[in-house]
């Protein structure tokens, strides 16, 4: 995936100051990718402490992404204006405020309502960070400067699943939360004492229009969507939503066309290349928010992992992603990136097949003959993919529009991972829901126990038996409650796949064979 937007550098510092901006950058950045890689293995503690069912928990991921989604280009351009450190410190106190808030979350409603503030802070510190380093450091050092931030930020990601696991088998699950507290306080001390002001003065206008046009329009469509499986699908408090999402959203594609200071400039996507490669992006980046929210809670909830050991799961996928990322990278430079774009989703495919087919099994103790080979594929897929796809981005526009076409980038995959978990979310809700009630029809249960349980179809895997049902029955629930979100589970990856082979095929049409030799003329 392309970076956030870099700015303009407007100034250079000296070494000492260059290592403040570093320390200040990395410790932002590390709260923002810590939070998106420690949570996911935590959901099934927080969703058992807050009582929420799968809509809610679909809403904790989707209130922080569609925000971040809806903002972030805004974040990078308000930065130039104002002044970048200006705005990341107030990126970074408000991502700290909302931490806070969601590690003393009482109830599923506030922990939302704060996730949503956490994006909001998230896009202003994200862009902001890298905007720092950009503005900073001379042309000569800032690739370095650019790649240690990157490698701390990847550490912090591979190690996130691992904490997040650790963290929630010992009930400390909102400690993913308020470890941003110490990063920040670190970030923003330092910002103020060591790091100067720096602003683009040509800096243009920002589109709030746009900005509030995509806010809403992913907001109605993810709240459409995901109250479908509870109301009906035929009810107008689920397709009334859904409607309007589709209409701001149409508004917004409208205002981008005529507006002076577009925060989405259409005449980019002239290019086949660039369209192809967002494309690819929506496609293979809600695979895998999807896949991998689905098979986190299938190691939890259904096969008997830890949250630590489901989340030590994901270590080969995030260790083949740093390994081979460089030499993907160097490949796709003297070769073009259209074969390993064509191939790098096809292997992450056959990884989502893998997993697909895994019954009930042993737990851990099968873990590297069941689960290990299916995220090992889908982590080499991922390292294939990655660079080459972060430089047929870069390349497919001319240099000028190279910060603006890796932030479009940025926003794309972010808001590939909110429309994934509204859409394949009421999906599973649905299916789910289904298969339980057809799992069930020739037990003898009483018509409480059979409503009940329906209610419960609302919480996927961590569905409880009801107290209604007897002593004798309750056995066979709870064998049709995992049979049910394993077969909810096997489509789900089914649906991943296809998504990630429509990907290749995307890949294999529209990006040009071969490294790129001239600017493109579009």
């Amino acid at each position: 995936m392309a970076l956030p937007p870099a700015a303009v550098p407007t100034a250079t510092t000296d070494a000492a100051t260059g290592r403040w901006i570093l320390v200040a950058a990395v410790a932002a950045s590390c709260m923002a990718f810590l939070d998106g890689s420690a949570l996911n293995v935590a959901l099934p503690a927080l969703q058992h402490d807050l009582h929420a069912d799968g809509a809610g928990l679909l809403w904790v991921l989707n209130g922080y992404l569609l925000v971040l989604a809806a903002l972030i280009l805004e974040g990078g351009t308000l930065g130039d204006r104002l002044g970048r450190k200006r705005v990341c410190m107030a990126g970074i106190f408000l991502f700290a405020v909302a931490s806070l808030g969601s590690g003393l979350a009482p109830s599923t409603g506030w922990l939302i309502a704060a996730r949503v503030v956490q994006g909001l802070g998230g896009a202003l510190l994200i862009p902001g960070s890298l905007a720092l380093i950009s503005a900073g450091f001379p042309a000569a050092r800032r690739g370095q400067a650019i790649g240690t931030w990157s490698a701390a930020t990847t550490l912090v990601t591979l190690g996130g699943p691992a904490l997040g696991g650790w963290l929630a088998d010992a009930g400390w699950w909102r400690a993913i939360f308020l470890l941003n507290l110490p990063l920040a306080a670190v970030a923003l001390l330092v910002l103020w004492r060591k790091v100067p002001e720096t602003r683009d003065e040509t800096a243009t206008g920002n589109d709030w229009a746009g900005s509030a046009l995509v806010a809403l329009g992913l907001a109605a469509l993810t709240f459409g969507l995901l109250s479908a499986p509870a109301l009906g699908w035929a009810s107008p408090r689920a397709w009334g939503p859904f409607g309007a999402g589709v209409l701001a959203l149409g508004a917004f594609v409208a205002v981008e066309a005529r507006s002076a200071h577009p925060m989405l400039p259409l005449g980019l996507f002239r290019s086949r290349t660039f369209s192809g490669t967002n494309l690819l992006t929506l496609l293979l980046y809600g695979a895998l928010t999807a896949a991998m929210l689905f098979v986190s809670l299938n190691l939890v909830q259904v096969q008997g992992y830890s949250q630590l050991e489901a989340g030590l799961a994901f270590a080969p996928m995030g260790l083949l992603i740093a390994l081979l990322s460089r030499r993907a990278g160097r490949w796709a430079d003297q070769h073009g990136p259209r074969r390993l774009l064509t191939a790098g989703p096809l292997v992450v495919a056959a990884g989502f097949g893998w997993l697909s087919e895994i019954g009930l099994t042993a737990g851990p103790a099968a873990y590297w003959t069941t689960f290990s080979p299916g995220v090992a594929l889908f982590g080499l897929g991922m390292a294939l993919t990655v660079v080459p796809l972060t430089t047929a981005v870069m390349t497919a526009v001319d240099d000028q529009y190279a910060g603006t076409a890796s932030g479009i980038n940025n926003a794309v995959a972010r808001t590939a991972g909110v429309l994934a978990l509204a859409i394949l979310g009421a999906f599973a809700l649905t299916h789910f829901a289904g298969q339980l009630e057809q799992r069930t029809a020739s037990l003898p249960l009483s018509t409480e126990a059979r409503q009940l349980l329906h209610q419960e179809a609302g919480n996927l895997g961590a569905a409880a038996v009801p107290a209604a049902v007897s002593a004798a029955e309750r056995g066979a629930v709870r064998t049709a409650i995992r049979e049910s979100f394993r077969h909810t589970y096997q489509q789900m990856l089914w649906l991943c796949a296809g998504l990630a082979v429509a990907s290749a095929g995307l890949a294999f049409w529209l990006v040009p064979m071969g490294p790129r030799r001239s600017k493109p003329q579009e």
